[in-house]
């Protein structure tokens, strides 16, 4: 057989295989139509299908290629969007204990409508109903269905609805939602489309976790190392004291808005803000709030830590509550081994992130380490101030045994001198150089009270007591006020005492807040008929009457038979005296 019969045999086989009735020319015209149609629409689903594949794979890539667990969030919602083509998407965190959202991410909603809005969903009607039976719906109408509860005022209106939870390992971490449909409506296949994203952010949500509590550890661990190290290795920590740094190493590490230290005050039943950090700080720091109420006095009084989505859900307060919208709050006792030092408390703004169990773990172990470095930090000074005590008790003998005795010897051999002079000009001056030296010496023994007292001498003597007034409003002078006494000052009753130490306190007070002095001067001279203290500054003058402090001062003067002047200093600045008779009682008798 040669080749052309090999090909003629071919031929034949080729017209036997396609009957004549099926070859296209032999087709009617209607009938090809609908083919190639049918033949298109199939191509352009396979199409379709390819595309939204190559879709959900840079979905997927784009999702899990970030470990920030909010950055996770952000990404899923902005994908699912695009790929399933919503015009609004969301994602709603379940809280810890169940029954409610803790959070509520979103997009394609404009800011301006959702302040108008106002308060985020928190799981009620179709968002509720994903949370107790956390099965996919997908729905033509939203109010078609019976769970649907409407929209608050000023909500854009939505029809489409897929709704989707996502699990983490077995647990429902949220949902995803999706409203209102580019194509007027969600098909089967743009539920398995949302139930895979579920799946991949379920995933990613699971890794970020995993880095997040690695990360936080560490910081945690760091935070701690640094609060040791500055405040038991004597280095220095600029202004900040103890306090301020934990609550800025705890605003850092937690990621947080705003963190407050807050302390009893008064009586116990108020607290006031003695450290605040981050947002509005200025606003809060200082602040006073009830204890009874409060997150920060609910703490202190069941030293437990406490953890809330948000304050109102307890229906507690936080000094911050009116100054921002708070959502997330960790609030953990600042125990030490003898006392409760303050509460801290850790603030995040509505909408963000919640706190985790192990957040308020590992905060709740570095308020505990840290509480312990303060006192470890407060009994290192103290030793310290012992030991500086002990050298000014050593000074101050040396002083008295030794320096004293020898100014009263120059003093005797220059009355001696004085005694055998027949007088003049020379004589004069002798006895201006004794009185220089009586002078001296009641300096030297005001300098040994001070480098002598103690803690029970701080609280048993008015000399002691006065120092100790001065020493207080030093940082609000900006310096040291010179203090001087005259006389027996320790002797004195008790209510002139008491008196004595409100009219130098309020007398500094005034200087702080009024005179822009440099320096002021306290001198307390006890005589055997009357008690005068004056307080000299070198400010600007006593200019216009300082408000009801004075008379209040002039009140008590009078209480004591006395009186109050205030006036030009000499030779500058201003100068307050109050004097009183020593043995006249408060009422005159």
């Amino acid at each position: 057989m040669d080749v052309n019969d090999q090909e003629s045999i071919g031929e034949a086989d080729r017209e036997t295989v396609v009957p004549p009735s099926l070859t296209f020319p032999d087709l009617p015209r209607l009938e090809l139509d609908d083919l190639l149609a049918q033949l298109v629409g199939r191509a352009q689903e396979v199409m379709a299908t390819q595309g939204r594949l190559r879709g959900l794979i840079k979905a997927n890539q784009f999702i899990t290629g970030n470990l920030d667990l909010e950055a996770v969030l952000r990404q899923v919602i902005e994908a699912s969007c695009e790929l399933i083509g919503a015009r609004y998407a969301a994602l709603g965190v379940n809280a810890p204990e169940g029954g409610r959202l803790a959070e509520f991410l979103h997009t394609g909603m404009p800011e301006e409508t959702v302040a108008l809005i106002g308060h985020l969903p928190e799981g009620k009607g179709l968002l509720g109903a994903l949370i107790e039976d956390p099965r996919a719906i997908r729905l033509a109408r939203i109010g078609d269905d019976r769970r649907s509860v409407g929209f608050p005022s000023g909500h854009p209106p939505m029809e489409s609805f897929l709704g989707t939870p996502i699990e983490v390992r077995g647990e429902v971490f949220g949902n995803l939602y999706l409203t209102e449909s580019t194509k007027g409506g969600f098909s089967a296949e743009d539920e398995e489309l949302a139930r895979a994203l579920a799946a991949t952010a379920g995933a990613a949500i699971a890794n970020a976790r995993l880095y997040e509590s690695a990360r936080s550890r560490g910081q945690w661990l760091q935070a701690s190392e640094v609060i040791h190290r500055h405040l038991l290795s004597g280095e220095s920590v600029g202004e900040a004291p103890p306090l301020r740094l934990i609550a800025e190493q705890s605003l850092q590490v937690a990621r947080a808005d705003v963190v407050t230290v807050s302390v009893p005050a008064g009586t116990g039943d108020q607290l006031r803000v003695q450290v605040a950090v981050g947002a509005a700080a200025a606003e809060i720091e200082g602040r006073m709030m009830p204890r009874e109420g409060s997150i920060s006095g609910s703490v202190l009084t069941e030293g437990t830590p406490l953890m809330i989505a948000h304050p109102g859900e307890r229906n507690l307060l936080t000094a911050a509550s009116d100054k921002l919208d708070i959502g997330p709050v960790m609030a953990i006792p600042l125990k030490g081994s003898r006392q409760t030092h303050g509460v801290l408390s850790v603030f995040r703004l509505r909408g963000r992130i919640a706190f985790s169990a192990e957040d308020l773990d590992l905060a709740t172990s570095f308020a505990s380490q840290a509480s312990v470095a303060v006192e470890l930090a407060e009994a290192r000074r103290e030793q310290q101030r012992a030991a500086m005590l002990d050298d000014r008790q050593r000074i101050g003998e040396d002083l008295h045994d030794h320096v004293i005795q020898m100014l009263f010897a120059a003093g005797l051999s220059l009355q001696a001198v004085v005694a055998r002079s027949p007088g003049g000009p020379e004589t004069e001056r002798i006895l201006g150089v004794v009185d220089d030296l009586d002078e001296t010496i009641s300096q030297i023994r005001t300098t040994i009270f001070q480098l002598q007292r103690s803690d029970s001498q701080q609280r048993q003597g008015l000399r002691a007591r006065l120092l100790d007034v001065a020493g207080q409003a030093a940082p609000a002078l900006g310096f040291d006020p010179s203090v001087r006494f005259s006389g027996v000052i320790d002797t004195l009753r008790g209510d002139l005492a008491e008196d004595l130490m409100a009219v130098t306190r309020e007398a500094l007070s005034n200087t702080a807040r009024h005179a822009g002095a440099s320096s002021v001067t306290v001198v307390l001279t006890v005589r055997s008929d009357q008690v005068v203290l004056e307080v000299q500054d070198d400010g600007s003058g006593p200019g216009a009457d300082r408000g009801h402090g004075l008379e209040n001062l002039r009140s008590r003067a009078r209480r004591h038979g006395g009186s109050m002047t205030f006036g030009a200093g000499d030779p500058t600045g201003s100068r307050l005296q109050w004097s009183v008779p020593v043995f006249r009682g408060p009422d005159g008798d």
